[in-house]
């Protein structure tokens, strides 16, 4: 009896005592969900999770959407036997390819029962191998190859060389929900990323200017939230009518303060969508001094118009180099600069003001007549899409 499996194996959720049968539950319904349209069987152990009994022809796709499970912290591909030594010797001589190098075997023997050690057993297959592979040398402190054996209780052994990092992190769901500010650049993709890294449940509002934001660039930002599910799950995105505000804020308002305004404004709209489908928290994609808008007067100004929420921003002390190479790995990079603009482009000011004053601010946007009205017209007419994950 001899068969693939793939191994993976849990990182934070190790430390949460008590209360770390929540948190696996969790992990556990996200693998699964991950798994859905594949023909397999997921088995667990103690500390230990197997996906078993599938085409290995879709190693390389189950491999794939398990590195983009939060909660797992890596995986590997491994040959399960009975555990007799005849067995794993022929699996483990499998994983050492014919070449010149140096390498040792490490033991896990969880089953007790056996006549043999860890270390004896170790020995037993590296003088196997060493016996069959002519080019092979021992090194116990820094092989070129690692062979492991994993002896479990219940009469199975399970072989394998290579340890695949997944992407760590919470499960997502543990955390709470939280309203992203999502637009279509690089940043706020990431944050919501790193949010949902930490267990953060998503949802989504972005601010479209039609018809000086096209069509095109809506749906940029929907592919971005597209992507985003491959990590968190289903995300609902509120799409919310802004031109008549930004006109407002064009005809009323000094020129210099209208980002300022601009973003007092959303984040307002963004903590009211938010209180209304049960999220705890905003989050933005902003770093300090990136620009005129993230500094830290302007930050300041900014979270005055927040009536209670929390705001979250993962990517305070990133920078723009740092913001990209996640956005490369997690898959929003080519979309995001894609060169189709988004309402904060529209009636952008010439020399927008670094250090706002918070009574100037209230003083400029005092002067728009009928905010609040056109605040609830904006609410009003939210589109609203939901969005699955595609695996």
């Amino acid at each position: 009896m001899k068969s693939k499996v793939i191994l993976l194996r849990y990182g934070e959720i190790f430390l949460k005592g008590r209360n770390k049968s929540y948190f696996e539950k969790l992990l556990i319904d996200n693998i699964k969900a991950k798994l859905d349209g594949i023909k397999c069987e997921f088995l667990r152990t103690q500390n230990r999770y197997y996906i078993e009994d599938y085409d290995e022809e879709l190693t390389d796709e189950i491999v794939r959407r398990m590195k983009e499970v939060f909660g797992l912290h890596s995986l590997s591909v491994a040959t399960k036997v009975r555990t007799d030594y005849d067995s794993i010797n022929e699996a483990a001589l499998e994983y050492a390819p014919d070449v010149e190098t140096t390498f040792r075997v490490s033991v896990n023997r969880a089953d007790k029962s056996l006549d043999k050690n860890s270390a004896q057993i170790g020995a037993d297959v590296g003088a196997y191998i060493l016996q069959r592979r002519k080019g092979y040398k021992v090194n116990l402190h820094r092989p070129a190859l690692e062979i492991k054996v994993d002896i479990r209780e219940k009469g199975y052994s399970y072989v394998f060389s290579g340890v695949e990092e997944c992407a760590q992190g919470m499960p997502v769901g543990c955390s709470g929900k939280g309203m992203l500010l999502l637009s279509g650049g690089f940043d706020s993709p990431v944050a919501g990323y790193r949010m949902a890294r930490r267990g953060m449940e998503l949802c989504a509002v972005h601010y479209h200017s039609f018809p000086y934001t096209s069509e095109q660039a809506k749906q940029k930002v929907v592919d971005l939230a597209q992507v985003l599910t491959r990590y968190a799950g289903k995300i609902k995105l509120f799409v919310v009518p802004f031109t008549e505000i930004q006109f407002a804020i064009h005809e009323k308002c000094r020129a210099d303060y209208m980002i300022t305004i601009m973003r007092r404004i959303m984040i307002d709209i963004a903590e009211r969508v938010a209180r209304s489908n049960g999220c705890g928290a905003l989050i933005t994609g902003e770093s300090l001094g990136q620009v005129a808008s993230q500094t830290l007067q302007s930050l300041t100004v900014t979270n005055d118009a927040v009536q209670g929420l929390p705001v979250f921003r993962p990517l305070i002390g990133m920078d723009k180099y740092e913001i990209m190479q996640t956005a490369e790995k997690i898959g929003t990079y080519k979309l995001s600069e894609l060169p189709y603009q988004d309402c904060c482009t529209v009636f952008l000011p010439k020399n927008p003001v670094i250090k706002p004053s918070l009574d100037i601010a209230k003083k400029e946007q005092a002067k728009i007549d009928g905010l609040e009205a056109l605040v609830e017209q904006a609410i009003s007419n939210i589109e609203i899409i939901e969005l699955k994950p595609e695996n």
